[in-house]
């Protein structure tokens, strides 16, 4: 941005001589004094004394050296910013995160992908405030989705949900229960266990659990806990020593449980809920986000 004539009158007040500041530019000594000779002219200015031992500037020369290294940074400045403005912009993605709806799997697909066009912004709730209804609450204003189990049919009428993927379903207990000494537990183990579900009606895939256990069995006491799990369900399985099915990926969130894989099919939806209604860079997030799931997600 600058007039090449300043630019070299300041590599030469740095440098000391004409011949320092060819070398530095890349131009002739002649090259370097006819350009000051010009601003000299222009300005109407002595800038410079010349000797056979190098420059020195004037006091016009020196005041000019200052402001015009002001000059140069906010020239510098100033096209840096109008670089970022030309750019095209990242788009905002607010995502909510808590212990129990984690977004590690909607971070590693975003970070599969180079440069993406998106940026994440991570918005942290606590499960001891309500995490969970908080986020629902503050789908489509504080944030534009969060990942989580989203088996619920009540979740799929009030919100959207784009699915991510399946986990295994499987049996948390506390570590001082006899079945911790096992790496995987059968049927036969649950025999004369109780067992935390969720109240029936709050998830499909739960419900036919619930079925199962029903009509194969019997031995088997179901004991209900809330619609939403949150640490209260982790602290009441603890206590009452009792087990609970929870997803894979929930595994070791409380100190007091361990969790063991569950010989049976059951698996259990995890995906994207967001607003019925998204903002338009939620959609377009959607729309390059689906070709990265697998087939049966997109």
């Amino acid at each position: 941005m600058l007039q090449r004539e300043l630019d070299t009158f300041l590599t030469v007040a740095e440098r000391g001589s004409f011949l320092s500041a060819s070398k530095a530019l890349f131009l002739t000594p002649a090259s370097v004094m006819h350009q000051i000779d010009k601003l000299e002219a222009s300005l109407e200015l002595q800038l410079l004394h010349r000797s056979s031992r190098g420059v020195v500037l004037t006091p016009a020369g020196q005041s000019l050296y200052q402001d015009a290294l002001a000059l140069r940074k906010a020239a510098t400045q100033a096209v840096s910013r109008a670089r970022k403005l030309a750019q095209p912009r990242q788009q905002i993605i607010r995502v909510g995160t808590s212990i129990l709806r984690p977004c590690k799997a909607l971070v590693e697909l975003w970070s599969s992908q180079t440069a993406p066009p998106f940026q994440l912004e991570l918005v942290s709730f606590h499960e001891e405030e309500g995490g969970t209804e908080t986020m629902l609450a503050a789908l489509g204003g504080q944030i534009d989705c969060f990942v989580s189990p989203c088996a619920s049919p009540r979740w799929k009428q009030m919100y959207s949900v784009q699915p991510l993927g399946w986990e295994p379903s499987c049996i948390a207990l506390p570590r001082t229960h006899p079945l911790a000494r096992k790496t995987a537990l059968t049927w036969a183990d649950l025999e004369g266990e109780s067992l935390l579900l969720v109240q029936q009606g709050k998830s499909q895939v739960l419900d036919r659990l619930r079925q199962e256990i029903h009509d194969q069995h019997p031995g088997v006491r179901v004991l209900d806990i809330p619609p939403i799990h949150g640490m209260d369900a982790f602290n009441l399985c603890s206590r009452l020593g009792c087990l609970m099915e929870l997803p894979a990926s929930w595994a070791q969130l409380h100190p007091s449980l361990l969790t063991l894989p569950m010989s049976w099919d059951y698996t259990v939806e995890y995906g994207l809920l967001y607003a019925k209604e998204p903002s338009e860079t939620m959609e377009a997030f959607l729309c390059w986000l689906r070709p990265l799931l697998p087939p049966d997600c997109a």
